[in-house]
């Protein structure tokens, strides 16, 4: 390129790249076609005249996002940079960090959340950081949609998640003062129709946004395998339970299985989570990232909080998905 047309080059990428000009526009100052300066624009970056570079915060992976968003047909998928090999905490040994994926969880709520949305949360370590996190909500209700792992911890659990973000909100707070799992499905009918808590109920068909943890079928990573008696556990493992979200059992095709455990259960029905317009799921680590794939594939999840070991798992994984499970879905701001 000559020194002319150098020059040319130079002041039509700006008039477009940081003046926001049109081609149209660019082609009535400098008297030549929109078609050329399409051309010139294409050869300033081939000539490295400009360049374009995409920037996000350093524990965000833009590339793995885009490409696990399009993989599953998700609405949104966020991927964070995995823990530090060697790393002194106890997420290590899960291969995950709930606190920074609960982070990220938190400012991806900030976004979808919209003023008078009812946002339902889930009990599980990952979506307790995120209301912990949690700095800006627009006014909303929040509703819990489990009962409780442990009775003795519902202050420092699901309640306290649940009185956080409606703290945050400035709105209503409708927790669950249950545990999640009962000895039998007629103990569990009646706590359900408990003035508390079938008004929590009452809640779930109006739910919007919704916030759910995913665990793999083994200790310590699934909060309904550890509730479990080792009779019961073998007994929905001889039926391949590969994950568990909310209390919901499902294969590793995605299948629900053992529904029988959801009449013991105090959580919100599948069938309710699938009408719900925006349903993000927070998990990560190489060791559940079989059971996020299995839940992926059930369809429920619109949305997605994973880190790079997990990622990358999914990314790899080849088995057949539902045609566009999320997008399929109705978009909760209506486009």
């Amino acid at each position: 390129m000559g020194p002319a047309e150098l020059m040319q080059a130079a002041a039509i990428a700006r008039r477009f790249y940081l003046e926001g000009k049109s081609k149209i526009q660019i082609a009535d100052e400098f008297g030549v076609s929109r078609f050329k300066v399409a051309r010139v624009l294409e050869t300033a970056l081939e000539r490295d005249l400009v360049r374009i570079e995409i920037r996000v915060p350093a524990e965000l992976d833009a590339e793995r996002s885009d490409a696990l968003r399009a993989r599953y047909g998700l609405r949104h998928a966020v991927v964070v940079e995995s823990p530090v090999e060697g790393a002194d905490t106890a997420a290590e040994e899960a291969g995950a960090d709930p606190e920074n994926l609960g982070e990220v969880a938190a400012d991806l709520l900030g976004e979808l959340v919209t003023d008078g949305d009812v946002l339902g949360l889930a009990w599980g370590r990952s979506t307790i950081h995120m209301a912990a996190a949690l700095r800006q909500l627009p006014p909303c209700t929040v509703v819990q949609l489990t009962g409780v792992y442990d009775a003795g911890t519902a202050d420092r659990g699901s309640v306290e998640a649940v009185r956080r973000a409606a703290e945050v909100a400035g709105g209503e707070a409708h927790p669950l003062y249950a545990p999640m799992l009962l000895p039998d499905s007629a103990t569990a009918a009646a706590l359900r129709s408990q003035t508390g808590i079938s008004r929590a109920f009452e809640y779930f068909d109006k739910v919007t946004v919704a916030a759910v943890s995913i665990g793999s079928w083994e200790p310590g990573v699934s909060t309904v395998h550890d509730m479990l008696s080792d009779s019961e556990r073998a007994h929905y493992s001889s039926l391949g339970v590969a994950a568990e979200m909310s209390a919901h059992l499902f294969d590793a095709q995605g299948r629900r299985i053992g529904r029988d455990l959801g009449e013991r259960c105090i959580t919100v029905e599948a069938d309710r989570l699938r009408r719900i317009p925006e349903v993000v799921a927070i998990a990560g680590g190489q060791r559940k990232a079989d059971a996020i794939g299995a839940v992926l594939r059930s369809g429920l999840v619109t949305s997605l909080v994973t880190d790079t070991a997990a990622a990358d798992h999914l990314l790899q994984d080849g088995t057949p998905l539902p045609p566009r499970p999320a997008l399929d879905r109705a978009d909760p701001d209506g486009l």
